[in-house]
């Protein structure tokens, strides 16, 4: 039966994959469609509000800074919001101003699609906060991250410009995000997720005692929260939460909701790249990845914990140490899988009590962060690795290498280092340095190797994206929210102008005609190749430091 479960839920995500992606193409392709009755009018209406008359392409270097520009000033805008929260409107439950640390932290987390959170939503955060800031903030990030994608797929496939940044930023919102929030919301709402405005709710226990039940707009949150990749949760407990997440029909409706997008991203690759097999051999090297981890999160938890084993307490379902019982073993671990693989963040149990090899591949997807992905950085990176594989063969043959019938040169490959090597040194180094202070090992729940694995996780998380956390880990301290805030923005940023670079490099070439020696990067073959590399690349800058932690850990229970 959880087999089964696993398998429909992938089942009915690669029949969303192409039409998702194609709607992707065409909201994005700047060809006329049967769509732009629907969202023409309102998209004029936006380019007038913010003064874009001229909707021409942008170089990659006005695109990228258009997209900073966009993001620091909103992040600028809702700091102010969490400093003065306590006395904004629409705080029935009288929340208090952030703390200027956490502030900072916050602000950074989910502007960069992170959505780290060193705050419990329902006591941390107004109902003005939750709506004006951090909800806000999921659309525009997610939009971010999205016409990043579009723009490296044009600048990789087409000679010219990258098109225009808030012409994208717009088309996102407008005709994807938004319609989809919307019927998500109406859904969750449907299935029992609170959506209101009321306060806390005041009850008398059967004990006698009184509990206040926090409530807000939940169902809201939620689907953008899963649509945009965010994970942020209003609720600390997070998709755990019962209001969050009540029923085994919701968590497969999250888990869809965070996986569909980045999953027909690479079709839509396809579309541009006028090859849809490209694209689908891309996905495919994604789903081998996704389910080799998969299978390692799901037969880890299975299998249970040696040292619970050899209590003689029953394990036959499994650890359901940290997991909830509405769920199980394998919707907990289909949940995990997805929302480290699409960098969501969201979490429907506790990482922190996964066994050993079951907290292993979370932290694996994240270092690796190419299994889907988040809003189309994932998708990207995964081009990136495809480039240097092209690279590999070419050198291993003699012949220059080609992606799509552009040369990869020098420059290419300096911008691609930068970026492989950047998202390593953002984990390790900081890492490295919570050992040696204080303020890091304080905050350590767990001896040992797996309160390395806490550290280990925080950070790469934060590089990643991601958002989600061992949570034995006491975060909320000056040390922890500036470090993790500063680096998600080297983690969101230098990745994106690195690889932004790449594509507009390529976007200038004149495509080299195909000879007999023309390596094709849309077989089988390139798809193992691909798989190969990121693995081999993965395992050369990360091995050692899994070894010391949850590999470790697992043969000393064992």
């Amino acid at each position: 039966m959880d087999i089964l479960q696993i398998c429909i839920v992938i089942a009915v995500l690669l029949l969303l994959v192409k039409p998702v992606g194609s709607y992707i193409y065409h909201v994005f392709s700047n060809e006329a469609n049967r769509t732009d009755k629907i969202f023409g009018p309102v998209e004029k209406l936006f380019y007038k509000i913010i003064g874009l008359k001229n909707r021409s392409g942008m170089s990659w270097k006005k695109y990228a800074l258009s997209m900073i520009a966009t993001n620091m000033i909103l992040v600028a805008v809702s700091y102010l919001i969490l400093r003065l929260m306590g006395g904004l409107p629409v705080n029935p439950n009288e929340t208090g101003n952030m703390e200027a640390s956490l502030s900072f932290n916050t602000v950074i987390s989910f502007m960069t699609n992170t959505n780290l959170q060193h705050y419990s939503g329902e006591s941390g955060m107004s109902y003005f906060g939750q709506m004006i800031v951090i909800t806000m903030m999921m659309f525009t990030s997610a939009a971010s991250g999205l016409v990043i994608a579009i723009a490296f797929m044009r600048g990789i496939t087409r000679r010219g410009g990258m098109g225009n940044f808030f012409e994208d930023f717009v088309k996102a919102h407008i005709r994807i995000f938004l319609p989809l929030a919307l019927i998500v919301t109406l859904v969750l709402v449907g299935l029992k997720v609170p959506q209101t405005l009321d306060p806390t709710v005041t009850v008398n226990t059967l004990g006698g005692t009184v509990q206040h039940i926090s409530m807000g707009p939940v169902a809201s949150l939620e689907s953008i929260k899963h649509l945009g990749t965010n994970g942020g949760g209003f609720f600390g407990a997070n998709s755990s939460h019962p209001f969050e997440n009540p029923s085994p029909l919701t968590n497969v409706i999250e888990i869809l909701s965070m996986w569909t997008i980045s999953a027909a991203l690479p079709y839509t690759f396809g579309r541009f790249a006028k090859n849809r097999k490209q694209g689908w051999i891309i996905f495919s090297a994604m789903m081998v990845l996704f389910v080799a981890f998969l299978s390692l999160t799901y037969f880890s938890e299975k299998s249970g914990n040696p040292l619970i084993n050899q209590l003689g307490i029953n394990s036959s379902q499994g650890s359901m140490e940290g997991k909830e019982v509405r769920f199980g073993v394998a919707q907990s671990a289909l949940f995990t899988t997805v929302t480290t693989a699409a960098t969501t963040g969201s979490v429907n149990n506790m990482h922190d009590t996964l066994t050993p090899l079951g907290g292993l591949a979370p932290l694996a997807e994240m270092m690796l962060n190419v299994v889907f992905g988040g809003k189309g950085v994932g998708f990207v990176n995964m081009i990136m690795y495809a480039i240097l594989g092209v690279f590999i063969c070419g050198l291993m043959v003699g012949r220059t290498p080609e992606f799509l019938g552009r040369k990869i040169e020098s420059r290419e490959m300096k911008l691609i280092a930068i970026a492989i090597l950047a998202h390593p040194l953002i984990i390790l180094a900081p890492t490295a340095i919570s050992f040696m202070t204080h303020l890091g090992t304080d905050a350590i729940s767990n001896p040992m190797y797996h309160g390395l694995s806490q550290s280990l996780y925080e950070y790469t998380s934060s590089a990643a994206n991601n958002g989600s956390g061992f949570e034995g880990l006491g975060d909320n301290t000056v040390f922890w929210n500036v470090s993790t805030g500063l680096v998600m923005l080297l983690g969101r940023y230098v990745s994106i102008i690195a690889l932004l670079g790449v594509a507009g490099s390529l976007s200038r070439k004149r495509t080299v005609p195909e000879t007999i020696g023309t390596f094709h990067t849309d077989t089988k073959l390139f798809a193992g190749i691909l798989v190969g590399t990121v693995l081999l690349i993965g395992a050369l800058t990360f091995l050692p430091v899994l070894v010391l932690g949850p590999v470790a850990e697992f043969l000393t229970i064992k």
